[in-house]
């Protein structure tokens, strides 16, 4: 059969998206969806999306990493699903969706182009050394670098993410150096999954500006500017020093192209 996809991108971010609402792709099957994410033998992509019915909500994200394995939240996928789903007339500004790691809401530009993503609260971060350890809907070690613009990301990311502690799970590897002229951050990710350096990652971008949080001793409503391969995030949220509610990350998401693919 044919399959008919779209695919989008989010700061550099890309993904294959799939209207599923009428259930005529049976979507589990990892070969498959890795062959389709391949850049050589099939789309490319950094995974794969599927959008689906939901009762009680405007669409259900069903996301796939480049591995073809079921994946936990992806932010940039997220806000990429967004911009999907005000294209095929499903929503207009504002949504109420179902992701893996549960309900989301987010609205977007009148243009279709910026999308802001409520994430899930976080109430804990733990320490790995000098890292920070903690879950925005993925997993993440997020650790200070220096000239990072020239750090092997993919060698030492893959380390880490391959260690003792974290091989079993995985985790994405954020590295990031504080911008000198701005208040925000230059972020470099190695992600599970893709078991690559990506783009972009909006779950790491998310982490990065809470434990940046903690490790200046922010507290109240914070903006922080970060700036990927890709392009440029903002992640805001409130921080009591405790727990960080409110968090939503902000971003481009742009339909690249449509196309039909045998499968």
């Amino acid at each position: 059969m044919k399959l008919h996809f779209y695919k989008y991108q989010g700061a550099g971010n890309d993904f294959i998206l799939v209207d599923n609402r009428e259930n005529i792709v049976d979507h589990h099957d990892p070969e498959l969806l890795a062959r389709l994410c391949d850049r050589r033998f099939g789309i490319g992509g950094d995974g794969i999306m599927f959008l689906q019915n939901a009762d009680g909500y405007d669409f259900e994200m069903v996301y796939y990493n480049a591995d073809g394995n079921p994946s936990s939240m992806c932010g940039n996928g997220g806000r990429c699903i967004v911009a999907f789903a005000k294209f095929l007339g499903v929503i207009e500004n504002e949504t109420e969706f179902v992701a893996v790691d549960g309900p989301h809401y987010a609205k977007i530009s009148a243009e279709g182009t910026w999308v802001s993503l409520q994430m899930i609260d976080v109430e804990q971060i733990t320490r790995d050394g000098e890292a920070y350890v903690l879950n925005t809907g993925s997993p993440h070690y997020v650790t200070l670098a220096q000239q990072l613009k020239d750090k092997n990301v993919f060698a030492e990311g893959s380390a880490i993410r391959n260690n003792e502690t974290y091989c079993a799970q995985g985790i994405n590897v954020n590295f990031v150096e504080p911008l000198t002229d701005t208040d925000g951050y230059f972020l470099r990710t190695f992600e599970r999954g893709v078991e690559d350096e990506t783009f972009a990652c909006g779950t790491g971008a998310t982490a990065v500006a809470l434990a940046m949080a903690a490790h200046n001793n922010q507290t109240g409503q914070i903006t922080t500017p970060v700036k990927v391969l890709g392009g440029d995030l903002n992640i805001r949220f409130n921080y009591d020093g405790e727990r960080y509610t409110d968090i939503f990350l902000e971003g481009p998401a742009k339909q690249v192209y449509a196309g039909d693919i045998e499968i």
